[in-house]
């Protein structure tokens, strides 16, 4: 699901702007994020490195912001009854992992937004640490590190690093 996703996204923008912003901006993307950054650099590709660092800072720069402000987002936005619907869905899944993470602590954030699977990664950390009122200073490490980490699993499987003769 998410290599058709990127591969649209990638043959829209394909002849309006640079391969690399391409790849930036899917990694900006809630649900793709590092994953089909990663994707869309192998589809183009494009260096390992340079793909890597731009998938990394797409993915990560959201994610402070989603911290700091979500919940007043979220409240602005529950006014409107298409949002509300939607807010509560995130809620849901929120308070359903919530034993997970706050079981493991630190780890249960790190590992939750480590492993790249649909649903978890650095939005969904971010909106979780957020909801469960993690501050800041301690979620933005432990997210940063979970992406880098997912960034490493998917270059793995994308780029091929781990060769199997």
């Amino acid at each position: 699901m998410v290599e058709s996703i990127v591969t649209a996204v990638a043959d829209f923008f394909s002849d309006k702007i640079p391969d690399e912003l391409i790849v930036f901006v899917i990694s900006l993307m809630p649900v793709l994020e590092i994953r089909g950054g990663m994707i869309a650099a192998r589809l183009f590709e494009m260096d390992f490195l340079k793909a890597f660092l731009i998938c990394y800072i797409g993915n990560m720069l959201p994610i402070p912001f989603i911290i700091l402000f979500i919940r007043k987002i979220f409240d602005f936005l529950r006014r409107f009854s298409f949002f509300r619907k939607i807010i509560e869905k995130l809620e849901r899944r929120t308070e359903k992992n919530k034993d997970k993470v706050l079981r493991y602590e630190s780890w249960g954030l790190l590992i939750f937004v480590a492993i790249p699977l649909p649903g978890t990664g650095g939005w969904t950390g971010a909106l979780m640490a957020a909801l469960l009122d993690i501050r800041i200073k301690r979620s933005l490490p432990l997210i940063g590190l979970g992406v880098l980490i997912a960034g490493f699993i998917m270059s793995a499987l994308t780029y091929g690093l781990f060769q199997i003769n």
